[in-house]
């Protein structure tokens, strides 16, 4: 190995032209002289995360940069990452979802929805999911909910004859006005689905039931904050094993992130992954901490992942002025990053569009820097300067790759990389 790598991951990074950027996207409206900088002295281009178009979630846009296989990332589901990003301990046919707590009314027998992630909620959830735990569903199967991240937790399913082809009860942000959706199975013939199903849909009324009196959103209420009234569901599956370009190298790496769903994926990977306090999926997280972290990590390992998920908090909440104001942030925190031994890529998971709040399948800009590296004529770090960089339009494991050549770890086309090269 000739070099060190480093890979800043900046959730949900690039976006759509804003009116109240006067046009701009929050990159381009952005002030990031040290980004700008670094995209000078390297290439740049655009990346796809999977396919050209197609939106991702977190799970797949990170997942493959650090290395997922992309047919693997294909049928990779988001329940059993966030279960392995708390380390929750799970038995060979146990499903698992992904989950939000949601405000939620009872109207004319449905389960209408106020608020997908009852105001981002906080604080307390250990309390709401410890009421919804071992809840008999019938047909010997047993439902308990975890908190994971802010809002988000994870239901886990367990019981004999599970299946993980059931359809979510979230119905998406664009399409709140239809209420919780009832699951279904994705095969009417598939028994073992439609029991599923039918387990999903009875924890979604009792955990409403349970919620609604409980005291923590009693209290929420009196405070003026949302409560949290129940939960949805989606992206179901069971643990399987992945395959990873980084360990099929025999690169050691390390993730920094304080966001569950990807420490999940580092434990997935059997990255080892750091966590401290004031670490956060928010935008006021330690940045400062974190790259000190990721730099520790490297006096003793190869290669570090740093995931920031501000931005695409920002986008999501439809505020592309923090969004920008977030970017700002990152650029003042890697002014102290001063390593010219490092190859360094930096880039998102996928594009987050700040008028709709909602992930969409735009590229994403991008660039790597390394020592006696190539350069092009890209002078600043948004989506219309990237777009004309050296990188072209590329895959986001061909832009892993790019960084682990840099690195000096990548030899030869072999037979047995088609994993990772094809799909």
């Amino acid at each position: 190995m000739e070099y060190k790598g480093l890979m800043i991951i900046l959730d949900g990074v690039g976006d759509r032209s804003c009116p109240q950027l006067q046009g701009q996207t929050p990159l381009e409206a952005a002030s990031l002289p040290v980004l700008d900088r670094m995209a000078r002295d390297g290439v740049a281009g655009m990346i796809d995360p999977l396919s050209p178009g197609a939106p991702v979630g977190t799970h797949i846009g990170t997942g493959v940069l650090m290395g997922l296989a992309p047919a693997d990332a294909t049928v990779l589901a988001r329940g059993p990452v966030e279960a392995a990003g708390i380390g929750l301990p799970v038995q060979p046919g146990d499903v698992l979802f992904r989950c939000n707590f949601a405000t939620l009314e009872a109207q004319e027998g449905r389960l209408q929805i106020r608020d997908r992630r009852s105001g981002r909620i906080l604080e307390q959830t250990e309390d709401l999911a410890a009421a919804l735990r071992d809840i008999p569903l019938g047909d010997g199967i047993t439902g308990s909910l975890y908190p994971t991240t802010q809002h988000r937790a994870v239901l886990l399913l367990r019981g004999a004859g599970l299946s993980s082809a059931v359809s979510d009860t979230d119905p998406g942000s664009g399409r709140m006005s239809a209420g919780v959706r009832p699951a279904t199975a994705a095969d009417a013939t598939d028994e073992a689905a439609q029991r599923t199903a039918r387990a999903v849909n009875r924890f979604v009324e009792e955990a409403h039931r349970r919620l609604v009196e409980h005291p923590v959103n009693a209290d929420r209420e009196a405070r003026g904050l949302l409560p949290a009234t129940g939960i949805i569901t989606r992206s179901p599956g069971s643990v399987a094993p992945l395959r990873n370009l980084v360990t099929s190298l025999g690169v050691d790496a390390a993730v920094i992130a304080g966001e569950r769903t990807v420490e999940g994926l580092g434990r997935l990977f059997g990255f080892h992954t750091v966590r401290k306090p004031g670490f956060s999926a928010l935008p006021h997280t330690d940045l400062e901490g974190k790259l000190a972290a990721a730099l520790a990590e490297l006096e003793h390992r190869d290669l570090v992942f740093l995931h920031i998920k501000g931005p695409d908090i920002c986008a999501h909440d439809r505020d592309p002025l923090g969004k920008k104001a977030c970017l700002e942030r990152v650029d003042r925190m890697l002014d102290a990053l001063r390593r010219p031994d490092l190859a360094i890529a930096v880039t998102g998971d996928h594009s987050t569009d700040s008028n709709r709040g909602r992930h969409c399948g735009d590229p994403v800009p991008a660039f790597t820097i390394a020592p006696n590296g190539r350069r092009d004529q890209v002078s600043a770090f948004n989506e219309s300067a990237c777009i004309a960089g050296g990188l072209g339009r590329i895959s986001a494991t061909a832009f892993l790759l790019g960084l682990l050549d840099a690195m000096g770890v990548v030899s030869n086309y072999r037979p047995c990389d088609r994993d990772y090269l094809f799909h």
